[in-house]
């Protein structure tokens, strides 16, 4: 449609009783006339076809209004202002009567399909304000037979509110400056074959670090403290450097490391694509180390997603629904967690990000693009593409910008013998880092534990919520008949922590002795199941990044869960249980130990806790919790034992927001204790036991207080 403005001599205004008449070529009097209708036939609850159509014409009409005022170099500095003041007058009508019906919300969306009736009315609509609208371009013909947009696409309420805030201006990013034109001495060559056959011929011990700075410090936000490795990425960042190919080994704090370097860069706001089994940790990892920046995690269709958020955390799995708000939402910075992810460039998940990213590029100069992945880089090199890709430093067929700078200035050509190892440190000046733990061995301590928190999506997560409920109501339920049983009478606001405890000691006797329902075991056996599939693709995934992972869990039906998601995954594994005869049991740790190809052993927490030797691995994944810490440790020990030679990880595998989240911090505060006991303190060590009451004593204390 053309820019409005041009007055059709002779037009004929429509004056409809009781208003008054438009003024010739006065397109925003129209405007606000014709919201004024939708608005009122909006508060009579009559949403009708025809009504959404007159309403998304409004919307084209004055987004294009807009840039006409803007661009008109005609209008004085006053007129201009006085323009923008009576169409912020339409918008906020507009907004206003959208935020009474989602269907009016959605078309308020800039990827919004605009019909060929709102197209048609708003042609009408400047006619009757007496402005000729220019005549329409035919559509190229390949234009009618592409492919209609995938069918499930969301845009959340919060971030049409977000554009509705400023409903005119989207995000304010210059095009990146085009590059000066040089002289292409390597334009006749191919150049990808021989950069991946430069990562083919290093040598074994060869390093893949771009250079970095020293940090200026080792402190964020005057509270953590970052490791010396971390520090120097985040200088690189505040130095200016944007593109990162972060592939330190799990264990080594990427995340911390790309959160700091966003805000090192000011790259907000910030979009992380993540595997769904770590969404939850991003987020939880953002209050920590960038307590400033608010960060909103894309549930299903989003209907919880904050749209003012600093970082939005979204999992590959849904990120085809997204795709398409993302791309406009204005994002100054795109990390990808587990970027081998993408190696297959033809998957959808993969062209999704590939798309976003070239999105953030052409919108922004010199975004923070970070592509995290704890793989080594002299696997499957081609699978790289895909991230370099992402990057910005190829496209599909050569090199781009900065990598092809840095490839001239060497001098040479793939004919030359120097070229290889020449181009491969061009390469990894574009910001690959890869450190090993036993590299930076001195910077992290020698045995660590590591919370992942998960959500528990769908019908079983549900079901433990409902469950946990229940529980809490039958506790609670005890403890007001115990209260009203009392001769005494006490402020009923106030709660009562010894009968609390006596309710709670009531309860686990009971459910000790199999006589009550859903108990505190069984809530635990029920979070475990549900965790399992989520605890084996981490497993798997460190597996695939770091070598071999021993995975363990304390019921068989998480075992068999856990080694059904691996088969499906292709990831060998052995299977350590206390019904196996020793020396089936010794067979299957002998596999673990000796073969390459076996990954992962999963092993029961109780038979497999104590009197192995598993230190062929430094990673370990405890799917369930224990109910105290010193079997924990047990199990951490299997693998942190003399002849380890690296810094031994436990993730530990937490369902936030339910029972399991609330033992795992119990287990945390009683350790402290285990150890000064063991250390010759009075104070008694804890045992199980006071594990599982405290757990329903502060289940207890707080359904009390929030009724």
């Amino acid at each position: 449609m053309a820019r409005p403005g041009q007055r059709r001599n002779g037009a004929r205004r429509s004056t409809p009783r009781q208003q008054r008449p438009v003024a010739d070529g006065d397109v925003i009097a129209a405007l606000a006339r014709a919201v004024r209708d939708v608005e009122a036939a909006v508060q009579r609850g009559r949403v009708t076809p025809s009504l959404r159509t007159k309403f998304q014409a409004i919307g084209l009409l004055m987004r294009e209004q807009h840039a006409h005022v803007r661009d008109d170099e005609s209008l004085t500095a006053a007129a201009r202002a006085e323009q923008m003041k009576r169409l912020d007058g339409v918008a906020t009508i507009l907004a206003k009567t959208a935020v009474r019906d989602a269907g009016l919300l959605a078309l308020l969306s800039e990827d919004a399909a605009v019909t060929p009736a709102a197209r048609s009315l708003a042609r009408d609509l400047l006619r009757d304000a007496g402005v000729e609208p220019e005549p329409e371009e035919e559509a190229p013909a390949e234009a009618v037979a592409a492919p209609a947009a995938p069918e499930h696409r969301v845009v959340p309420q919060s971030v049409v509110a977000r554009q509705l805030a400023n409903p005119f201006l989207a995000p304010d990013f210059s095009a990146a400056p085009p590059r000066p034109s040089r002289p292409r001495r390597l334009a006749g060559w191919e150049l990808l074959g021989p950069l991946l056959r430069s990562f083919e011929r290093a040598g074994d011990g060869e390093p893949a670090v771009m250079r970095l700075p020293e940090p200026s410090a080792l402190r964020a936000f005057g509270k953590r403290e970052l490791m010396p490795h971390q520090a120097q990425l985040v200088a690189a960042a505040a130095e200016g450097h944007r593109t990162f190919l972060l592939a330190d080994e799990p264990g080594l704090g990427k995340t911390a490391q790309a959160l700091l370097a966003a805000e090192a860069a000011d790259a907000y706001p910030l979009l992380v694509v993540v595997p769904n089994v770590v969404k939850t940790n991003w987020a939880r990892e953002t209050g920590i180390w960038t307590p400033n920046r608010p960060a909103t995690v894309v549930q299903g269709d989003g209907e919880t997603v904050d749209g003012f958020a600093d970082v939005v955390v979204v999992n590959y799995e849904v990120l085809d629904r997204h795709v398409g708000w993302l791309g406009n939402f204005g994002f100054r910075g795109m990390v990808v967690d587990e970027a081998h992810f993408i190696k297959n460039k033809t998957s959808q998940r993969s062209q999704h990000v590939l798309a976003l990213s070239q999105r953030i590029r052409e919108r922004t100069v010199r975004p923070l693009l970070m592509a995290l992945t704890g793989t080594p880089l002299i696997n499957d090199i081609e699978d790289f593409l895909a991230i370099w890709q992402f990057l910005g430093w190829i496209d599909d067929s050569k090199p781009l910008g900065e990598l092809l700078d840095a490839l001239e200035d060497t001098g040479l050509t793939p004919a030359d013998p120097g070229f290889y190892a020449a181009a491969r440190r061009a390469v990894i000046d574009q910001g690959i880092v890869r450190r090993r733990k036993v590299d930076v061995a001195s910077d992290i301590p020698a045995r660590r534990i590591a919370d992942i928190p998960v959500e528990l999506d769908g019908a079983a997560g549900r079901s433990i919520r409902a469950a946990e409920r229940d529980l809490a109501r039958r506790l609670v339920a005890r403890y007001d008949t115990a209260m009203a049983n009392r001769a005494t009478t006490l402020d009923v606001d106030a709660i009562d922590m010894e009968l609390v405890r006596r309710v709670a000691r009531s309860e686990l006797k009971e459910a000790q002795n199999g006589e009550s329902g859903e108990n505190v075991f069984s809530m635990m056996r029920r979070i475990g199941s549900a965790k399992a599939g989520l605890a084996a693709d981490y497993a798997a995934q460190l597996a695939r990044s770091a070598g071999k992972v021993v995975f363990f869990a304390k019921h068989v039906d998480v075992m068999d869960a856990a080694e059904e998601s691996l088969s499906r995954q292709g990831v060998s594994y052995s299977s350590i249980r206390g019904d196996q005869t020793p020396s089936v049991r010794q067979k299957n740790i002998d596999a673990f130990v000796n073969d390459p190809d076996v990954a992962v052993a999963v092993c029961s927490l109780t038979a497999a806790g104590v009197g192995l030797n598993l230190q062929v691995a430094s990673n370990l994944v405890l799917a369930e919790l224990s109910w105290t810490d010193a079997e924990q440790t047990q199990a951490i020990d299997r693998s942190h034992r003399i002849g380890q030679t690296e810094p031994v990880t436990a993730w530990r595998i937490i369902a936030a927001q339910t029972l399991d989240a609330r033992i795992a911090e119990l287990i945390d505060s009683k350790a402290g204790l285990a150890a000064r006991a063991l250390d010759g303190s009075d104070e008694e060590v804890s045992s199980s036991s006071d594990v599982q009451l405290e757990a329903l004593v502060a289940l207890l204390t707080d359904a009390l207080a929030n009724r």
